[in-house]
């Protein structure tokens, strides 16, 4: 019976010893944290006072109106963001939006503020994200990160202007919070061969109020929190906004405007 005993504790042993070397296996978040080199900080020019008017050929997705070009990312119902003197707030309860119709390759325009006074610190601070290609429910898709990032500390490919756990902005050129800011993207989607295999990977060129930030970035799949990204076939998608869960106060956009390009 003592022999047995000692057996049965053995065993178990090694099943608590197996268990504990799986969890210390398992992705963390933390596991794809850059953390350096910082982007240098450049300031830029005064924040605008009025939205920037879209050019002729844009299609207009936000102008103060309406959210007439959006829908609920969970059940495609109308977008129930908060709409008030021309500005788009969002609704953490409501949870993300995304656009109605469906885009390939384009110029993407946006312009957001993080709320003055805003609280919190790291990513729990003004979060929120512009997908530029929201090919799944939920946070699916190529994020384009937004964050307060004035004076405010976090792994480097999270902070605002990154390409979401992938590449870090080139710099950092975020204005104080309660300033509006804008983002000028061009986004060039990948491409599929007809069995799903990858072609070309998605590319991604962004300025943030003006400076450059992204230069022709090359990204590895899509955006995911924990783990590796990888692609998955899809010809066109909508442009997302993220309803963030963390507790600071919810940031605001005005003039989005989109222009459709050809592709490569």
């Amino acid at each position: 019976m003592r022999t047995r005993a000692i057996l049965s504790a053995t065993a178990a042993g090694l099943l608590l010893v197996g268990a504990a070397c799986a969890l210390a296996q398992a992705p963390k978040p933390q596991d794809t944290e850059q953390w350096t080199p910082v982007p240098r900080v450049v300031t830029p020019g005064p924040a605008p006072v009025a939205p920037a008017a879209p050019p002729s050929d844009a299609i207009v997705l936000f102008d103060g109106k309406g959210l007439g070009e959006w829908v609920a990312t969970k059940d495609k119902s109308p977008a129930a963001w908060t709409v008030a003197d021309g500005i788009l707030t969002v609704s953490k309860a409501a949870g993300n939006i995304e656009t109605k119709r469906s885009f390939r390759n384009y110029q993407l325009h946006l312009e957001w503020r993080i709320p003055a006074g805003v609280t919190g610190a790291g990513q729990a601070r003004g979060n929120s994200g512009v997908f530029l290609a929201a090919t799944g429910p939920g946070d699916g898709g190529y994020e384009l990160q937004i964050l307060d990032s004035y004076q405010n500390e976090t792994y480097v490919n999270g902070q605002a202007g990154s390409l979401y756990k992938q590449h870090p902005p080139l710099v950092n050129a975020a204005r104080k919070p309660g300033e509006w800011q804008a983002y000028d993207v061009v986004w060039t989607a990948p491409t599929f061969a007809a069995d799903g295999k990858l072609t070309a990977p998605a590319r991604v060129t962004a300025f943030h109020n003006g400076i450059l930030i992204q230069n022709d970035a090359v990204l590895a799949g899509e955006t995911v929190y924990i783990g590796k990204p990888s692609y998955r076939p899809y010809t066109s998608a909508p442009i997302k906004l993220q309803a963030h869960g963390d507790p600071s106060p919810p940031l605001s956009f005005r003039s989005i405007w989109v222009r459709e390009l050809a592709g490569p």
